[in-house]
């Protein structure tokens, strides 16, 4: 899984996984835990009844046991019966008193004895109804004292004729009770951990596909429109999952049908289309731009000295290289026609200096013909050659043809008179017109001499002067040599 740093500005973020996995352990914690509270508040109210139901149940028996040698005086009797209650290990001590509140006999400890907690009060304890009460002595004979007495009086055909007391330890009851709060505890502890597992478990186990769709996400924002969830799911999470995929997909085909458009127009002009979809209609708009016309010399004398399929694959070498040249002043090949390709400069992007850019890619794509018949020469072959025209001006640009088929390219009297001066040319010559000639800022900036003064054109209605360009009078953009390296060499990145 890619790790992702936090970007800056914003708060640190929380894996879904443990955001998940720390709300469901808080739910189950605070559920176990208030469960765990009242499973042990219930404990502790059963064990509190049991422990009077039990008390109360001892001390009536005792009270019934000794209900006869209370009314004999049997004080033998008494004392038997007490100690043989004490001899459970529960007892802390029995007493039993007369109706009248005195000690008739007494075993172990009572919370009555001298310095008990209730020394010489017991009638205030000796009531008409069965009762308990927890008292605690700290300084008995028998060491710290926590303990719960019962009393109850002894009935004989409604009258009172004494009273019985009983004392438990609570040390065991209270142990009980603490064992049993522990045992609650140590489940609720167990279960809030397994929770804690489970819930991080389930919680990596729901946010796994949402970590893929990130990183699809990471990837199609990278282009990587390859780029697959391979897991599948029978449920929503799969759904959104075979979306995302079916979506990768369409990016991918769209790719690939853009980079194959690419191929068949210009980078720019692809751009402009793919840019304006909702738009695409025939009809242009009037622009101001340039346009070079580079035609190939003899063509038909070297198809019949080399055949069509080497024709072909000279020109398909030429033309990459012209395309390559155009790009270098931001123009572009706006078609192909036969042995003739044309370039266009200024269109569908503004360029202020698109006169200048046409006739330095001119100059360029010339001497890289004369660099490259200089091996061809060597290698004994015939050298190729080519004539340029090129002119500037107002021209319509947009979507001709059909709504069915259309090609984005310029048209108009400007684009006509530059494939004219191309015609005119002779080989290795750059033809422009003189209007050209003389723009501001383009006459001082290129080398050029005067061709013809007058010369009728087929389509034109008047004589026009033209010049033959020898060259730019500085390396524009950069170094002849360096561009002609770039040119041959192959590589994609344009030099700046």
């Amino acid at each position: 899984m890619v790790s992702r740093a936090p970007q800056p500005g914003l708060p640190l973020r929380l894996p879904i996984a443990y955001r998940f996995s720390l709300v469901i352990a808080l739910v189950i914690c605070a559920g176990m835990a208030l469960l765990g509270m009242v499973i042990v508040s219930n404990q502790t109210k059963v064990v509190q009844a049991q422990t009077q139901s039990f008390g109360h149940t001892i001390v009536s028996q005792l009270a019934e046991s000794a209900k006869e040698p209370i009314l004999a005086d049997d004080i033998l009797a008494l004392e038997i019966l007490t100690k043989s209650t004490v001899s459970n290990g529960m007892v802390l001590g029995t007493a039993i008193f007369a109706s009248g509140g005195a000690v008739l006999t007494r075993t172990g400890i009572t919370p009555f004895d001298i310095d008990a907690p209730f020394a010489g009060n017991a009638h205030e304890f000796l009531r008409s109804e069965p009762h308990s009460f927890h008292w605690q002595w700290e300084a008995s004979p028998l060491g710290d004292v926590h303990a719960i007495s019962f009393i109850s009086p002894v009935r004989f055909q409604n009258v009172i004729a004494g009273y019985v007391l009983i004392t438990f330890s609570r040390s065991l009851l209270d142990q009980s009770l603490r064992d049993s709060i522990k045992a609650i505890v140590t489940v609720t502890v167990l279960f809030i951990l397994l929770g804690l597992l489970t819930s991080y478990l389930l919680g990596r186990h729901l946010s796994r596909p949402i970590h893929h769709l990130m990183d699809a996400s990471q990837a199609i924002q990278e282009g990587r429109y390859q780029y697959r969830i391979p897991e599948r799911r029978n449920d929503e999470v799969g759904h959104l999952i075979e979306a995302f995929n079916n979506m990768a997909q369409g990016l991918l085909q769209k790719a690939q049908v853009e980079a194959a458009f690419s191929r068949f127009v210009s980078a720019q002009v692809a751009k402009e289309i793919l840019s304006n979809l909702e738009q695409v209609h025939l009809g242009g708009k009037h622009v101001v731009g340039s346009v070079v016309f580079a035609d190939l010399v003899g063509y038909t004398r070297l198809s019949e000295q080399l055949g069509s399929e080497a024709v072909a694959a000279l020109l398909n070498e030429y033309f990459s290289y012209i395309s390559r040249a155009s790009s270098l002043y931001r123009g572009h090949v706006d078609k192909y026609i036969g042995d003739c390709a044309m370039l266009v400069f200024g269109v569908p992007e503004p360029d202020e200096n698109h006169s200048l850019h046409a006739i330095a890619c001119a100059v360029l794509f010339q001497r890289l013909v004369d660099h490259l018949n200089a091996h061809r020469l060597a290698k004994g072959q015939q050298p190729i050659q080519f004539r340029l025209g090129v002119n500037t001006g107002t021209m319509l640009a947009g979507n001709m043809g059909s709504r069915e088929r259309m090609q984005y390219t310029v048209v108009g009297d400007t684009v006509n008179l530059a494939s004219r001066l191309c015609s005119i040319a002779n080989a290795g010559e750059i033809i422009i017109t003189e209007e050209m000639y003389q723009q501001p800022g383009l006459k001082e900036r290129i080398i050029a001499e005067l061709h013809q003064s007058t010369i009728n054109l087929r389509g034109k209605t008047r004589p026009v002067s033209t010049y033959i360009v020898k060259g730019v009078k500085t390396a524009y953009p950069g170094a002849l040599e360096q561009q002609l390296e770039w040119i041959l060499s192959g590589e994609t990145e344009v030099p700046t």
